[in-house]
């Protein structure tokens, strides 16, 4: 194992947007399909409202959750 994949990763939640994880990460959704992702910085979707769930694609700020 590598120094770097003992490193824990940073995961910030934003107030109102999705949570921010540092990266390079690897998902795995619930269905067990593999997201690999390369970006310095991977944002995931919290409200379920992104076209690209798991990923956020700041839907959140233009899209009303469902019953409001």
């Amino acid at each position: 194992m590598t120094a770097s994949a003992r490193d824990p990763r940073r995961v910030i939640y934003t107030a109102d947007g999705p949570a921010l994880i540092e990266g390079p990460v690897e998902l795995v959704t619930a269905d067990g399909e593999t997201i690999h992702c390369d970006r310095f910085m991977v944002a995931l979707c919290l409200c379920k409202r992104s076209r690209n769930y798991p990923l956020c694609d700041a839907s959140h700020r233009t899209r009303r959750p469902q019953g409001q």
